[in-house]
């Protein structure tokens, strides 16, 4: 493990920026699937995406530091668990969400709100639970996290292609039909292939250092999606909506969580290992829990 808060990844400006078109792309993917009126059903019954946002921004940053104190891992490394588990869904679980028959308007609801919150809650919660963990606290006073700045590229990369694709099903929805599997496939395919290039650009890096990381991501991971399910369940949220808390909570948003490495900690070694690997696990137990999911059809 020695060296590993020395390490840089090969994730260049570009690369972030590429990202980010594709989350948007995927974003805009699920949001053409979505009508004014399914969002309108979760004003009249918000109980469903409030469960959703405190699983998601008080239970899960509570187990994160819990697991934490409970392994002592190396300070980056346990910053990058605190700082994933700060930020908010990652638009790959709208698609999980709607592969897994949940509710794809809850998860791209929460996903949309988590994410505006996310520019006062993320640096919230990194402050709160980075600076009650000792080892930590010291790279925090060292850094400054601009929410103009996470405002700006949330904004680009979320709310402006679920707008634009909620409007398209809603004006055009004869197009949206003939686009809507092709380009949920299409835009799946590019994003994995995006991850399995930076992989390969970084497998010196991963063989190096995940394994100092792999375990505390997968258990990370793990936690991440019983808190969620174990949260609905005890709100008594249906099987329906409860897909939806479970998947939200248990796939965040790796992607943001790069590029406030890359922007706020200088890419710092074991924070950018633990949100890369994230990345790609998530990706990996979502899809399978979807299709392990898929196989009933949920109750409303």
């Amino acid at each position: 493990m020695t060296g590993i808060d020395d390490v840089t990844l090969n994730f260049s400006p570009g690369s972030l920026t590429l990202l980010n078109a594709i989350l948007a792309v995927v974003m805009f993917s699920i949001a053409i699937d979505l009508k004014p009126n399914d969002f309108s059903r979760l004003r009249r019954s918000p109980k469903p995406l409030l469960v959703g946002l405190f699983s998601q921004f008080v239970v899960l940053p509570v187990l994160t530091f819990g697991l934490v104190v409970l392994t002592d891992p190396r300070p980056s490394i346990a910053l990058g668990l605190i700082l994933v588990a700060a930020c908010p869904g990652g638009n790959i679980s709208n698609f999980i969400t709607h592969r897994a028959g949940g509710n794809a308007a809850l998860s791209v609801s929460m996903t949309a709100f988590a994410t505006v919150g996310a520019i006062l809650l993320t640096p919230i919660n990194i402050a709160l639970w980075g600076g009650l963990y000792e080892p930590t606290r010291a790279i925090l006073q060292e850094t400054q996290i601009d929410p103009v700045q996470i405002a700006i590229t949330v904004g680009l990369m979320l709310i402006l292609p679920l707008v634009l694709g909620v409007q398209l099903n809603l004006h055009r929805p004869s197009l949206t039909a003939r686009l809507r599997r092709p380009l949920q496939y299409l835009s799946m395919g590019i994003f994995i292939a995006f991850i399995v290039l930076a992989l390969a650009a970084n497998w010196g890096f991963f063989l190096a250092f995940a394994g100092a990381v792999a375990g505390l991501v997968i258990v990370h991971n793990a936690l991440a999606l019983g808190g969620g399910y174990a949260v609905a369940t005890l709100a008594r949220l249906s099987p329906f909506n409860r897909r939806a808390v479970t998947i939200e909570t248990g796939i965040q948003n790796s992607g943001l969580g790069l590029v406030l490495i890359f922007a706020f900690f200088n890419g710092l070694g074991g924070m950018a290992v633990v949100a890369a690997f994230w990345g790609i696990w998530h990706a990996i137990t979502g899809l399978g829990l979807a299709a392990l999911m898929s196989r009933t059809e949920a109750d409303k």
